[in-house]
């Protein structure tokens, strides 16, 4: 109950209602950032708890369509408990891709099931001179980084995001794109004509591309420990806005071919009772047709 009510003070004091010089180191000034241009570093940063299918399209994005102009790290956290992960993992291992690292980092399940733990992490050891936080639902396809790093080239940005992505219509467990058993492990990828394009209004959970020094220097709300604690059951992901709030920003559009998105109904890394899940998948449903 501590913890819901600790979440629930920041969430509103994120809404504007308290400074947050109050709860987190100062962001570097933008004189104090390095204007980095030429070949970039990239470190993408990803979680995933029984939502292999999914990552499994975001990591053959990135063996399908390498960069050309950027060197990428992929750092996606695990929990070994979950196989399946693993043996995606495991087997992206055997693709040698230019320009792509793969950084795997297991970790125990509580401390997976609170994604700022993870994300904090990557922040403060990154070495990478940007830092794209995103989901697992995400696929970098044509063109993707070498366009993020076109429009990266000397900036110091505090926070940027993809002006638009191409995103499904709601899908449900059924579809045959996110079906577990629809195919074999291998690699995966996506009818372009089955997404739409989305203008996005400002970084979100997955669309957070942050400032490689802004990472090093205040991480991913470090120092609010109810959202560097660990959790029972993978948590919502409150810390998105909060992070926000603390870089007093909510990021600046920047043009990024390729971004493509699975949009589902089903929340399945939340876990819950099956009436539960199907009764969030509804109200995701009838949130999609309002908008």
């Amino acid at each position: 109950m501590m913890t819901s009510a600790q979440i629930a003070f920041f969430r509103l004091a994120a809404s504007g209602l308290l400074p947050p010089s109050l709860f987190g180191p100062t962001v570097p000034a933008s004189t104090e950032r390095a204007a980095r241009s030429g070949r970039l570093r990239i470190e993408v940063v990803t979680h995933c708890w029984a939502y292999s299918h999914f990552l499994a399209y975001q990591l053959s994005s990135l063996v399908l369509f390498p960069p050309r102009d950027a060197d990428i790290t992929v750092t996606v956290f695990f929990s070994p408990e979950d196989r399946e992960t693993v043996q995606v993992l495991d087997y992206f291992d055997q693709y040698q891709v230019p320009g792509v690292s793969w950084n795997w980092q297991s970790v125990s399940k509580d401390a997976l099931f609170r994604r700022g733990i993870g994300r904090n992490r990557a922040a403060l050891e990154t070495k990478a001179d940007w830092v794209w936080f995103t989901d697992c639902d995400v696929m970098f396809r044509q063109g993707c980084f070498d366009s993020l790093a076109h429009a990266l080239q000397g900036r110091r940005d505090t926070l940027v995001y993809p002006e638009r992505e191409h995103a499904t219509d709601l899908l449900g467990d059924e579809s045959p794109l996110i079906r577990r058993d629809a195919a074999p492990l291998q690699l995966q990828d996506v009818d372009p004509a089955e997404f739409a394009p989305r203008p996005l209004s400002k970084a979100t959970g997955p669309f957070q591309i942050t400032h490689g020094d802004v990472c090093r220097a205040v991480g991913y709300c470090r120092d609010i420990r109810v959202l560097q604690a660990p959790a029972e059951k993978f948590a919502k992901c409150h810390e998105d806005r909060v992070y926000r709030w603390l870089l007093q920003s909510s990021g600046t559009a920047v043009p990024v071919q390729g971004v493509y998105r699975l949009r589902h109904a089903s929340k399945g890394r939340y876990g819950g009772r099956a009436a539960e899940r199907k009764a969030r998948m509804w109200i995701r449903s009838l949130q999609a047709r309002l908008k």
